[in-house]
């Protein structure tokens, strides 16, 4: 029986891992019916504004941001095991697996991360340090103003591989281990940690539930994502897993985060670099401590060869969801 569980989660993996790597989210969609991301934010953003008026007090604040986090999870988590359960009542068990893991492949990232980190290189080489700035805008939340090529190129390679665990490696985790509703639980809880979150005044109350509970959910992946980056390293000329180890052990805990540590260091480390480090944010400084000890002069070049180093690590990843997949069901 456990064995039957694990055998549908991970063909459903490897079927949206595959689907998403190779095709992504069809931009027709997006306009059209919209994105699953779209409509769990809809709802956060519909209830924050009925349950964190400002006059209510602090306390009555946190527990209204908790109920907020449960409340999305009931919604869309339900909404994914009655789908699920619906997928394999009505159709041959191969057919739901691929079917859900079509439906699945709309909580990844791979192929729009790619293209988010890649637009970044393409405006810095071609666009020069405004075009860098305005793009690293989409994907990071620090003050554009305040960063020069090498602070644009660090942000880049920061969020490709902070969001290599939360987005890609983190719903691959908890859908191997509980299927689409673990996928989609995973998703909302990301999604109410970037809407509601911050330490910004509105939110400092209201989001600490979701914060933590993000933290948590993460926890396992980060760490998952640092091995792939380790082991990517091997396989991709230049790069330095002995590095990547090492950066890892030394680095990983001393990021303020008790998980974006862990693939930050993976990756400078790999690459030679250093990031992390002090940075403006638009609503206050951080004084970060570096993760690796390479060069923190990073040029959009690097952003290519940390490219190289995240397609092989989610190829890794996939091969491994398949792996485990075929060793199950042979």
């Amino acid at each position: 029986m456990i064995a039957m569980w694990f055998e549908t989660n991970l063909l459903l993996l490897a079927a949206a891992l595959l689907v998403e790597a190779a095709f992504g989210y069809p931009k027709g969609l997006s306009a059209g019916p919209g994105h699953p991301v779209m409509w769990i934010g809809a709802l956060i953003e519909r209830i924050e504004r009925r349950w964190n008026r400002p006059t209510l007090p602090d306390p009555r604040r946190r527990l209204n941001g908790a109920c907020c986090v449960l409340a999305v999870l009931i919604v869309s988590v339900g909404a994914a095991v009655f789908l699920q359960d619906g997928a394999f009542l009505l159709l041959s068990w191969w057919l739901a697996g691929l079917a859900l893991g079509l439906l699945a492949s709309s909580l990844f990232v791979q192929r729009s991360l790619h293209e988010h980190v890649a637009a970044v290189a393409e405006g810095l080489t071609f666009g020069g340090l405004p075009e860098g700035r305005k793009q690293v805008t989409r994907i990071v939340g620090r003050d554009p103003e305040a960063l020069d090529e090498a602070g644009v190129t660090r942000a880049a390679i920061e969020s490709l591989a902070e969001n290599f665990s939360d987005a890609v490696t983190a719903p691959a985790f908890w859908c191997a281990l509980f299927g689409l509703p673990g996928a989609v639980a995973c998703k909302a809880v990301n999604t109410a940690d970037s809407m509601i979150g911050h330490r910004s005044e509105r939110y400092r109350q209201f989001g600490r539930f979701a914060a933590r509970l993000d933290d948590l959910v993460n926890l396992p992946a980060s760490r998952l994502s640092a091995g792939w980056i380790v082991l990517a390293a091997m396989t991709v000329p230049g790069a330095a897993p002995a590095g990547a180890l090492r950066a890892v052990r030394r680095d990983a805990r001393r990021h303020r985060s008790p998980n974006a540590g862990w693939p930050e260091a993976a990756m400078a480390g790999a690459l030679g670099l250093r990031l992390g480090g002090p940075r403006q944010y638009a609503e206050e400084f951080v004084d970060d401590p570096w993760m690796g000890d390479g060069r923190a002069a990073a040029t959009a070049d690097d952003i290519g060869r940390a490219l190289r180093l995240y397609r092989r690590a989610c190829a890794i990843q996939i091969a491994a969801a398949c792996a485990l997949f075929l060793a199950i069901a042979l």
